[in-house]
């Protein structure tokens, strides 16, 4: 009677360990998703959230838009396991190819990982490091399991080349624009006016860097939300329509300003508003309180320099990754601000005064209103032909 007693307290002793060891084998699980595409960020955020929860899965990521090595394992993949390419997020994990993302398949996708987990599967790639004869190749592919969700489309590698190559000249021109606006100058002009009547030019030096600063964090922060919410939600195709349609809009309207200033309305501050931002800013008389304004001041600057802003967002939320959009993102401010910087530093220097810089201003206003619509009106036409030629 002893030795079935021993072996019923090694089996008690042993089997935990053997199961925790099944649930603890390798699951390798590889995703092929693209920067910018919604439904990817949906499904890594989800696999992220429960990884920990399975100590050997193993997530393999591959992004595909700009990465051509990640591509090409995709098609190779997708061949040996005799499907074709239908969109990403795309995920294969032992015998089964799932496409696209919601949380029905977010759990169709966990019940896989812990029936590997329990009893094992096989390495995906297994597929492409053996030599198999093409019966026996047919039999594998007939145990393929495609499930397809919510996806985007792959996108195709030289439309994703040639939308990239656009979008820094388009930054480039869009914040040139907006750095001329004259919104911005008549501002500064008056705050560089109201510190100098009230202390020296040292002061206003810092004040007119510490305003643009202000300006640059707030256009930027203001931006990087647009632009993040833009891509949450996902783009169609008839969202740059719509934003081409506006760039074409708003260079009609400065172009309407250079032939009829003043007539129906103007592209710059609302004339109702212009007494309280004045009163604003004639209460400014140190540099903190130029910091503080520059904030205050660039929501009353929006209605004149949005438009373009709002076009190279969109721009950005369809052909760049987040940290190439940021990089965009900075640049376009750092050109945006670029002017002010001049005209306070040529203050500080004795260059030129801020009664010249206003006149210079009024005198030139119909011309940058002009340059302003050409400018953005080539870029909405422009996008319209990218669209029609299929490049975005």
């Amino acid at each position: 009677m002893r030795i079935p007693t021993l072996l019923i307290l090694l089996n008690l002793l042993l089997l935990p360990g053997f199961a925790l060891g099944q649930e603890n084998r390798t699951v390798d699980l590889y995703i092929f998703y693209g920067q910018g595409c919604p439904h990817c960020s949906m499904e890594l955020d989800f696999l992220d959230g429960i990884e920990g929860k399975y100590p050997g899965l193993e997530i393999h990521e591959h992004e595909i838009y700009f990465d051509r090595e990640s591509r090409e394992l995709f098609e190779e993949l997708a061949g040996s396991f005799g499907v074709s390419i239908e969109g990403v997020p795309t995920v294969f994990i032992d015998a089964k190819v799932i496409v696209g993302f919601s949380n029905a398949i977010g759990e169709m996708i966990e019940q896989e990982i812990q029936k590997c987990s329990a009893e094992g599967c096989e390495d995906p790639l297994s597929k492409l490091r053996t030599e198999e004869p093409p019966d026996k190749i047919e039999i594998e592919e007939s145990k393929t399991v495609k499930i397809v969700g919510d996806s985007s489309p792959p996108e195709d590698p030289e439309k994703t080349r040639v939308i990239k190559t656009l979008t820094l000249p388009a930054v480039i021109s869009a914040a040139a624009v907006d750095a001329i606006n004259p919104c911005a100058f008549a501002v500064l002009i008056i705050l560089l006016t109201t510190i100098l009547a009230s202390s020296e030019r040292k002061r206003a030096l810092f004040a007119g860097l510490a305003f643009s600063l202000s300006i640059y964090i707030s256009y930027f922060l203001m931006g990087l939300g647009l632009y993040s919410a833009l891509q949450t939600t996902g783009l169609t195709h008839t969202f740059f329509w719509v934003v081409a349609l506006l760039a074409i809009a708003i260079g009609l309207f400065n172009l309407k300003d250079y032939l009829w200033y003043g007539k129906w309305f103007i592209m710059e501050v609302p004339l109702s508003w212009r007494p309280k931002l004045k009163s604003m800013i004639n209460g400014v008389t140190s540099v903190p309180g130029a910091f503080l304004i520059g904030f205050a001041v660039s929501l009353f600057l929006l209605p004149c320099t949005s438009g373009p802003y709002i076009v190279i967002l969109g721009l950005l939320a369809k052909a760049a990754s987040k940290n190439y959009a940021i990089l965009l993102l900075l640049l376009y401010n750092f050109i945006f601000i670029l002017p002010m910087l001049l005209i306070t530093l040529a203050i500080y220097l004795g260059i030129t005064t801020t009664e010249k810089l206003e006149e210079w201003r009024t005198e030139k206003l119909r011309v940058l209103h002009l340059i302003t619509g050409i400018i953005i009106l080539c870029l909405g036409i422009g996008m319209l032909i990218a669209m029609r030629l299929g490049m975005i």
